[in-house]
């Protein structure tokens, strides 16, 4: 009986090797103003020229891993989100050409695409969603 072939669009199989790569290579990237930084997700054009990396970037909270999570994730001030949220892109865009220089090493592809950083909406939503809740839950008491 033949095997069933998993067939993935070349697109979104780019998308997920480029994905990757940044992934690693951030790991690796010393840098405090990156901080707790995901790469959510890659869009790469279908003429390979440009590609749309989302991310989230999560303000590390004083004293780090011995506090307990709950009290890691508080929210900050909106000033001081807004400054880590400048700071972050500042850090990506100095950060970039290297990058580049790693998708070019590690995938095979016509082009190298040109790396455009946009923070990942999905968890503003996400955020919003559950303060939502959290004051539902709060009135209800």
């Amino acid at each position: 009986m033949p095997r069933a072939v998993r067939r993935y669009d070349r697109i979104a199989r780019i998308n997920e090797v480029v994905r990757e790569v940044l992934g690693d290579e951030l790991e690796r990237i010393d840098d405090p103003r990156l901080g707790l930084f995901t790469v959510t997700g890659v869009e790469v054009s279908p003429d390979l020229r440009q590609a749309n990396v989302y991310y989230s970037a999560l303000i590390p909270a004083p004293g780090g891993r011995g506090v307990p999570p709950r009290q890691r994730r508080r929210e900050p001030p909106d000033a001081d989100k807004a400054e880590h949220e400048q700071e972050t892109a500042v850090a990506l865009r100095e950060v970039t050409p290297q990058l580049q220089a790693a998708i070019g090493r590690q995938v095979r592809m016509k082009y190298t695409p040109q790396l455009v950083f946009r923070e990942d909406p999905a968890i503003r939503t996400g955020e919003r969603v559950d303060e939502i809740l959290r004051q539902l839950h709060s009135e209800g008491e």
